[in-house]
């Protein structure tokens, strides 16, 4: 598996091909949500991805961090995934704990927010994230607020 954290003018086209397919994958076609997954907040992100291999053939698991400023205050966590091939793995907990390593060198010191589904709540929990919100509906399913304080 190889990693790569970028911008998104970083990105090749059939890079970015594979990781709209693969949320289009996870978001729209399992989770039978439509959506608009293109939102214009790709071009103003940090976007971490875990390819097959070195060769970036198909996405493992992936997350993007939309600058600050640019959807909260703070850096925002959103659109995490990991393949259904990659879950149970422990992929997911790999893919946070980089992305909050790139987060802290990024923008030390600052808090990270991020709307998660309710269902993943104590799983985020799992990295200092804490509720700051009551659910609400997204795209029909249950999310929450939470961030992660800044030190």
């Amino acid at each position: 598996m190889h990693w790569q954290w970028a911008e998104f003018s970083e990105l090749s086209a059939q890079q970015l091909y594979a990781i709209l397919r693969e949320r289009q994958e996870v978001f729209t076609v399992e989770q039978d949500c439509a959506y608009q997954d293109a939102d214009d907040k790709d071009p103003c992100a940090w976007h971490l991805i875990g390819w097959s291999d070195a060769d970036s053939e198909q996405v493992l698991a992936y997350l993007r961090v939309v600058f600050p400023g640019k959807k909260y205050a703070e850096p925002s966590i959103g659109r995490v995934l990991t393949s259904a091939a990659t879950r149970g793995t422990g992929i997911g907990r790999e893919l946070m704990r980089r992305a909050l390593r790139e987060i802290a060198r990024a923008y030390p010191h600052t808090a990270v927010r991020i709307s998660a589904q309710q269902y993943l709540e104590s799983f985020y929990r799992e990295f200092g994230f804490e509720r700051v919100s009551a659910p609400y509906d997204e795209d029909g399913i249950p999310h929450i607020e939470m961030l992660l304080p800044g030190s």
